[in-house]
């Protein structure tokens, strides 16, 4: 109910799904998503899906787990635009939800630790198996194309594997992005040196999953890219210094597709109405 809660932001019309959309693979499909008062964001929203495979959270890595991930966007003013405190006063007053909480945690008392607690239990949910590479991982030795098992043996060969390994096909460590050759872009986001302060973490991420990668776009941290073949080529060029022809980069883009697995199936949830103690919306501020 919290992750589909607009109520949780300022202007009563953002929730976590707005820019973290299951029915898009866990994006908003947009370069940098958009926050209250229709701010632009700074950079790209990544995909919910798989998440909790992910070494931390955030393109730079400065939340932990799912948890701490989920109380950043409520109290940032340029995503939901709101205050810890004035959600807690929301889904305080409203007695369905003390009820949840109540048979859930085994008290009624609602404060932001048990909100981010339970849209982090929800997110852990939210994995894909069963792609089409799955099942060739399992024993289907026709699960996937020829097309597509070149591509995997590329993936290995030109050395993209070194970075997106494990079971989300990322995710697991930092890199520099523009490791053998500059990535220019204008995206302010400054990667790890944001959290270390340190000038050799300078435009280094999070390697991102590329499970569920075709629905993801458009593609790394800026949304810079929205076709896979452009995004294959550049960092075939820029991580790795490696040249692709175009029967070897569509051969990795049909490998790259057998990466999309089965999509959480989700009920909507119907949420409670809100109340005279509740607080109202301010859709837009001036300023």
């Amino acid at each position: 109910m919290l992750f589909f809660e607009p109520r949780l932001s300022m202007s009563g019309y953002i929730s976590c799904n707005s820019c973290h959309n299951l029915s898009l693979g866990g994006v908003d499909a947009l370069p940098t998503s958009v926050g209250h008062n229709w701010q632009e964001g700074p950079i790209n929203s990544p995909t919910v899906l798989n998440a909790d495979y992910m070494l931390a959270q955030f393109w730079d890595g400065r939340a932990a787990d799912l948890k701490e991930q989920a109380g950043g966007p409520i109290n940032n003013p340029k995503e939901m635009g709101y205050t810890h405190e004035l959600a807690v006063d929301t889904i305080r007053s409203m007695p369905a939800y003390i009820a949840r909480f109540n048979g859930v945690y085994g008290s009624n008392e609602i404060n932001i630790d048990r909100i981010t607690d339970a849209i982090a239990v929800f997110e852990k949910t939210l994995v894909t198996p069963n792609s089409p590479f799955d099942k060739y991982l399992e024993g289907d030795q026709k699960a996937i194309s020829a097309d597509a098992l070149a591509g995997y043996q590329l993936f290995k060969n030109k050395g993209c594997v070194s970075c997106h390994n494990g079971p989300a096909v990322g995710g697991t460590m930092y890199m520099k992005m523009g490791l053998v050759k500059p990535f220019h872009t204008n995206n302010p986001a400054e990667g790890r040196k944001g959290v270390t302060g340190k000038e050799a973490d300078k435009f280094v991420f999070k390697v991102p999953t590329l499970r569920n990668i075709e629905l993801t776009y458009p593609y790394f941290h800026d949304g810079s890219v929205w076709g896979l073949e452009e995004a294959v080529n550049t960092m075939a060029d820029i991580q790795l210094g490696q040249k692709m022809n175009q029967e070897e980069i569509s051969q990795m883009v049909e490998f790259l597709k057998t990466l999309t697995g089965d999509q959480p199936q989700i009920v909507l949830p119907a949420l409670p109405p809100s109340n005279n103690n509740t607080p109202r919306p301010v859709p837009f501020t001036k300023g």
